[in-house]
């Protein structure tokens, strides 16, 4: 029987190293320096220009408590990897998948509540970051919805009967995938979290 798949075990360490690894790393750093630039670019612009403050739609705020959600049932989805249960796991991804997907039709409603105010991308600087921000973090979410759809699907294919269920459960690179997806999907939310206290502590500030 094969060792099991625990934190100390010569295959964990090697998973540790994985270039999955090194690639969302990379990724990841640099999604954080995009935004970090456009974070400073924003303070600049404000100071220099005194650019008009767009205030944040409140239902930006209802998309992070989505966002918060979908991070739970992530967390949820690797619980029930971790502890073969098999019906859990399929439901927890395909609640993340409809949390992010209701995520998604919100921020279409916010930028129409913006289009019925008459703020479009071009009437000033301080709209211009508002819609640039909220949609490049918008296209990351959209980046990482097929991967949840692919996990679901590749569950609901090989999770028919009891020796594709255990060969699922105990593949590591499979393992290795939903972490790494686990911590993408934290990770947008944070960072969704952030730009949000952002735009609104500088709405705030005032001109």
């Amino acid at each position: 029987m094969d060792q099991p798949y625990s934190h100390g075990s010569p295959n964990n360490r090697s998973m540790a190293f994985h270039p999955y690894n090194i690639y969302l790393m990379l990724v990841l750093a640099g999604i954080v320096m995009l935004f970090l630039a456009l974070s400073a670019s924003f303070i600049y612009s404000r100071i220099d220009g005194q650019i008009p403050v767009i205030q944040v739609p409140p239902i930006f705020l209802f998309n992070t408590l989505i966002l918060l959600a979908s991070s739970y049932t992530m967390v949820w989805a690797k619980r029930c990897y971790l502890n073969d249960e098999t019906q859990n796991y399929q439901k927890a991804l395909m609640a993340t998948i409809v949390l992010t997907l209701i995520f998604m039709v919100a921020q279409l409603i916010g930028w129409q509540q913006l289009f019925n105010q008459e703020i479009f991308i071009h009437s000033n600087n301080g709209a211009g970051y508002l819609y640039v921000i909220s949609f490049l973090h918008f296209a990351h979410v959209i980046a990482g919805l097929p991967f949840l759809i692919l996990f679901l699907w590749a569950a609901k294919k090989r999770m028919k009967e009891p020796v594709s269920v255990l060969v699922y459960f105990s593949d590591p690179l499979k393992r290795l995938k939903l972490r790494l997806l686990t911590v993408y999907w934290h990770f947008l939310d944070a960072l969704w979290v952030y730009l949000v206290l952002f735009l609104w502590i500088n709405s705030m500030i005032g001109n």
